[in-house]
């Protein structure tokens, strides 16, 4: 007889233990080095890292400014920073430059009233009351659009090249087109019974929120509709009453309306949060873009110069105040980053107005335009160049 062979078995091989304890300490090592960077991201200076990465290739001095390059120069100039370079806007056109001072676009028309209006990524030139819209940063030549009947009221972009553009058209108070990032319209938002005056997008571009202006009893009355880009009836209507809409912003914590003697912060649905109002202060200057913050510049009185300034999250509560002690020519803010220029020096602090950096040396800098990462964009009426705090 034949004899079966037993089949043979299979021999398991035990985990090495020292691996086991290297994979454990290496993830345990990720972990803690995920939440150190986020409980000590200001002592780590992560922003630092990024304008290395950022300007790693472009030269400066010992106080850490880069070779000037001339720019168009104009009356009413206006400057900003974007993601890929610098927009400037004046009466004698607009133009796009890389971080090198290269001119990458431009679009030279005579304007009377040049606006700019940036987010991170892009920007946009008009003249106020006029016929067309430029938009830089997504490519090497400006997109131009022209609203029907134009009288360009207001242009605004976020961050993910999504365009709202309000003006005026035959047989309506008023209408706000938005584009996608293809530039091809999404929606167009018509008002026969109030003056439209503003509109801005989401960041995520679902929502436009737009700001009318009504007359009722012989009083003037503000209101905010909030429109989903894929439907034309507001899905939520806010009465200011008197409250007259100076400037606004929509970031992640929500919107932000800026009025003559006070800052009022509503949720993304619309929801009434808050008011700071400046009494007994007066507004002087102001910048919407923090990431969470808004700048204000105050005065004691309704003439003069501004005599502090403070910084307000989105619940409307001040985070700091400090007072000044010179004329503020230009202030700026992005990211977690203020900047103030005075015609002695320029002071970058963080939302809490705690000093990051301080540049003695301006060379005579009359504007200054931050970027998220603390660089700053220094100009006067001929010349620019860019401050790479160490």
């Amino acid at each position: 007889m034949m004899k079966q062979s037993k089949p043979a078995q299979s021999v398991q091989k035990k985990p090495n233990i020292l691996l086991r304890i290297l994979a454990f300490l290496l993830g345990a090592a990720l972990l803690l080095g995920a939440v150190a960077l986020v409980v000590f991201r200001d002592e780590l200076n992560l922003d630092a890292l990024r304008r290395w990465l950022n300007y790693r290739s472009i030269e400066t001095s010992q106080t850490g400014q880069t070779e000037p390059f001339t720019h168009g120069g104009g009356d009413s100039l206006d400057i900003a920073c974007l993601e890929k370079g610098y927009l400037f806007s004046s009466t004698a056109g607009a133009h796009y430059y890389s971080f090198g001072g290269k001119e990458l676009a431009s679009q030279v028309v005579h304007t009377e009233k040049p606006v700019l209006s940036a987010s991170d990524s892009c920007g946009v030139v008009y003249n106020a009351g006029g016929d067309c819209v430029y938009l830089f940063g997504s490519g090497h030549e400006p997109f131009v659009y022209t609203p029907d009947g134009g009288g360009i009221l207001s242009a605004r972009v976020n961050n993910s090249g999504w365009l709202a553009v309000t003006a005026l058209q035959s047989h309506y108070r008023g209408a706000v087109t938005v584009l996608n990032a293809r530039h091809e319209p999404v929606i167009s938002l018509n008002y026969s019974s109030a003056f439209v005056t503003d509109a801005i997008l989401s960041p995520d571009g679902k929502t436009v929120a737009v700001v009318t202006i009504s007359q009722t009893d012989g009083k003037f009355q503000s209101t905010l509709h909030l429109h989903s880009t894929d439907k034309e009836e507001a899905f939520a209507t806010v009465v200011l009453d008197g409250f007259t809409v100076l400037d606004m912003d929509f970031d992640a914590s929500g919107l932000w309306l800026l009025g003559e003697s006070s800052l009022v912060t509503l949720s993304a649905k619309g929801e009434l949060q808050q008011e700071y109002r400046f009494d007994p202060g007066y507004l002087k200057g102001y910048a919407l873009e923090g990431d969470g913050f808004a700048l204000l510049l105050l005065g004691k009185y309704r003439a003069g110069s501004a005599s502090h300034v403070v910084t307000v999250d989105h619940d409307a509560q001040p985070i700091a105040r400090q007072e000044l002690t010179g004329q503020v020519l230009s202030m700026s803010a992005c990211g977690r980053y203020v900047a103030l220029l005075s015609g002695r020096r320029l002071d970058i602090y963080t939302r809490d107005l705690e000093l990051y950096a301080t540049l003695e040396d301006t060379q005579s800098a009359r504007h200054v335009a931050l970027s998220s990462d603390a660089g700053a964009l220094l100009a006067n009426s001929q010349e620019a160049w860019l401050y790479i705090p160490s």
